[in-house]
């Protein structure tokens, strides 16, 4: 089965993203195919490099970044939401006037119509969080 997720929640403030993170690698390790991963309203921040949770924590953002490089899956933040919350990479940052980027390896910022082209591709768009 072929598989798109959304997720709109940020990370350690909502169950969603760690659910959204296991759910794909279990669907993975199941043989599924994952269409795209696109991360929406507060979970863009799911996409920083600039987070530093404690040392017995989890690292949210390396968990996407190692998952997507294992399974070069694409992993895209809506680009309004993203730029509403300051985050930026590195085009995105020069068109703003902005001296720095904070986009984690293996995110891509791009817009909503990345969203509607995966629901179209996949035969279920699973969302996670409100």
């Amino acid at each position: 089965m072929k598989f798109s997720i959304l997720i709109n929640e940020g990370p350690y403030t909502h169950q969603a993203s760690d659910s959204a993170y296991h759910f794909t690698e279990a669907a993975l390790r199941a043989g599924h195919e994952i269409v795209r991963v696109f991360f929406y309203h507060d979970g863009v921040y799911n996409g920083t490099r600039l987070s530093v949770p404690p040392q017995d924590d989890r690292n949210v953002s390396e968990r996407w970044s190692a998952l997507g490089q294992e399974h070069s899956l694409e992993l895209i933040l809506c680009v309004a939401a993203a730029q509403r919350r300051g985050m930026l990479d590195e085009d995105e940052a020069r068109r703003a006037g902005k001296d720095s980027n904070n986009i984690a390896p293996g995110f891509e910022i791009s817009g909503l119509g990345q969203l509607v082209d995966a629901g179209i591709q996949a035969d279920r768009l699973i969302v996670f969080g409100d």
